[in-house]
């Protein structure tokens, strides 16, 4: 065994026998370093997590210490790694794996927020017709905050922010421009800003902005229907061509096959 593996062997010991006699706290270690590295958090990574978890009561700052203590694991241990012939390019591939173990669960959030934006894309069109019926009986910001109860889950988290920032008296286009940039979907700018503009309207013109809204949403469910239809059609299409490969396949090998046999006889 060298001296540098014989190091690195005992240096892990070392640590490990400090923290079993509880003389180094490394949970208490990573809550001290945690505040540090706070500004490579994403700007969007507790939204993507209120997407795939489906509530908004996460311990964000939990499941983020979490990320820098096992990149800060990942340095330590590749350190330890290179200890024996120890150079700068080695430092530079420590922080590397380190960033990379950091950002890979933002990284699984996004792809699978990229994965739901189809169902998301589908669900708003039928959403947003229920709150068309809402809003025919209560203003705008009393049906959206009727509506959570009743919306896919996906979009609960979302509108929960927009009723709170409408009640908490902001009354620009700010809170629905933001419920549009979390879902990032066909149309959703423009339905918020006529949900706003609807909002704004008069009674008097109440009428014609909601029979406005309301072929708008009903243009949407049947791009919604039509793509569906479309998923259905490729599906079936693609299934037909994997069964005509197979099969076409099959009878290839067994005239081959048949091919042979009468060669050999």
């Amino acid at each position: 065994m060298s001296i540098g593996i014989m190091f690195i062997v005992i240096g892990a010991l070392t640590l490990f026998i400090m923290w079993y006699n509880k003389r180094i706290n490394f949970n208490r270690f990573i809550q001290e370093t945690e505040p540090y590295f706070r500004f490579l958090m994403e700007d969007d990574y507790e939204f993507l997590l209120t997407i795939k978890y489906k509530t908004a009561d996460l311990d964000i700052n939990k499941l983020y210490s979490g990320r820098v203590r096992n990149g800060l694991i990942t340095v330590v241990a590749l350190v330890f790694l290179f200890l024996s012939d120890f150079k700068f390019v080695y430092a530079l591939l420590a922080v590397a794996g380190g960033y990379l173990v950091f950002k890979q669960p933002y990284m699984s959030l996004k792809n699978y927020y990229k994965a739901n934006l189809h169902n998301i894309n589908l669900m708003l069109p039928y959403y947003l017709k229920s709150l068309e019926i809402l809003i025919q009986h209560y203003t705008v910001p009393v049906a959206l905050s009727r509506s959570i109860d009743t919306a896919p889950e996906i979009f609960k988290p979302g509108l929960r922010r927009l009723v709170q920032k409408i009640e908490a008296g902001d009354s620009s286009v700010d809170p629905y421009m933001d419920f549009a940039k979390e879902y990032p979907v066909r149309d959703s700018m423009r339905m918020m800003r006529l949900l706003y503009r609807l909002g704004l309207g008069s009674q008097e013109r109440k009428e014609e902005q909601l029979m406005m809204f309301s072929r708008t949403v009903s243009t949407l469910q049947n791009k919604s229907r039509e793509q569906k239809y479309q998923e259905r059609l490729d599906k079936m299409e693609g299934k037909t061509m994997v069964m005509l490969f197979c099969t076409g396949g099959g009878i290839l090998v067994i005239l081959l096959f048949a091919m042979m046999s009468m060669m050999n006889l």
